[in-house]
């Protein structure tokens, strides 16, 4: 039996499709409130759809058949300014599931994100100790709880406590693919420009506001979500592997590159026009990103990353522009 925190989001439901494909039992821990969400989860066999609030209660009744918890479920938005709520859901539950997986010897795969990196200035090495990780100086509030986990996590290990007997943190840089279609606002990239492209408009994207970057020319480490989804399955199959690891391509790609790949995809040529950035994010936004990938590479991963245009290719035409969007 598997647990999937955040099941019925983005990253959590095409992990549970890869399970489903495998023949597992599967656990859905998630709010699916009033929206769409539930789309996401709707082609899986599911053995249980569990409300977080009820997540240890369920765990301490079924402990014995628990073979592993992909922890994805938390609160996402880069933009949230709540930072009482977000430590109760990306710090104290995830430090609550580390320490059960710990004491019942279940194997925990969670989520940490490319946003603890901040301004990218320290690089985005995933060097994993004490000290290299207080060195990153994340830029909202999201990014440093997932920040602030990933540091007591390195001093768990470093004071020889207990662990989960495989443990494994994703460094997520900017995933896109299918099911992602209830984050609104904070959709990829590829599905706000979707039906832009569709509608023969202009693609809008923000202008650069520093001289070294002409517009739409920032740079970001886009990654397939089939791709992230592997190395979750690839991890699952090697019990030994354990770290911190960013999940990237290894190679920054521009905004612009991303839009002309989602018209292209549609045969059309591309069309962008470029708009003023809210001066509200222009003191924190990231104008490069690119994971390194050598410690996910020195542990033993060989899968080649799905480059910028196959992916976009796949995801417009196998899913944005069908009837049926889902996994």
């Amino acid at each position: 039996m598997f647990v999937v925190t955040g099941g019925a989001g983005f990253i959590g439901s095409n992990i549970l499709a890869a399970l489903e494909a495998r023949g597992e039992d599967l656990i859905v821990c998630d709010r699916l409130r009033s929206n769409d969400k539930w789309r996401n989860v709707a082609k899986r066999e599911l053995a249980d759809v569990v409300h977080p609030d009820q997540i240890f209660t369920f765990l301490e009744a079924n402990k014995k058949a628990i073979s592993a918890i992909f922890h994805m479920g938390a609160i996402s938005t880069t933009t949230e300014t709540n930072a009482d709520l977000i430590v109760t859901n990306n710090f104290n539950l995830s430090l609550a599931l580390w320490k059960w997986c710990a004491r019942n010897e279940v194997r925990l795969i969670y989520a940490s994100s490319a946003a603890t990196y901040g301004d990218g200035r320290q690089g985005f090495d995933d060097a994993f100790s004490i000290e290299a990780l207080a060195r990153l100086r994340p830029m909202n509030a999201y990014g440093w709880s997932k920040h602030l986990f990933d540091r007591r996590v390195a001093r768990e290990i470093k004071r020889g406590h207990q662990t989960p007997p495989q443990w494994a943190g994703l460094k997520f840089f900017n995933v896109y693919g299918p099911n992602e279609y209830h984050k609104g606002g904070q959709q990829s990239v590829v599905a706000q420009v979707f039906p832009q492209a569709d509608a023969n408009s202009p693609a809008h994207l923000f202008r650069s506001h520093r001289a070294d970057y002409r517009d739409g020319e920032q740079l970001r480490d886009f990654v397939w979500v089939g791709d992230c989804v592997d190395v979750m399955m690839w991890l699952l199959d090697d019990p030994n592997v354990s770290g911190l690891f960013n999940l990237g391509t290894g190679r920054a790609r521009s905004f612009n590159d991303l839009a002309a790949a989602v018209y292209r995809a549609l045969g059309k040529e591309p069309y962008i026009k470029y708009v003023d950035m809210p001066m509200e994010l222009r003191g924190r936004y990231q104008y490069h990103t690119e994971a390194t990938m050598h410690r996910l590479r020195d542990a033993g991963y060989t899968k080649p990353f799905t480059s910028l245009e196959d992916g976009v290719t796949a995801y417009v035409q196998r899913y944005l522009n069908t009837p049926d969007r889902y996994v």
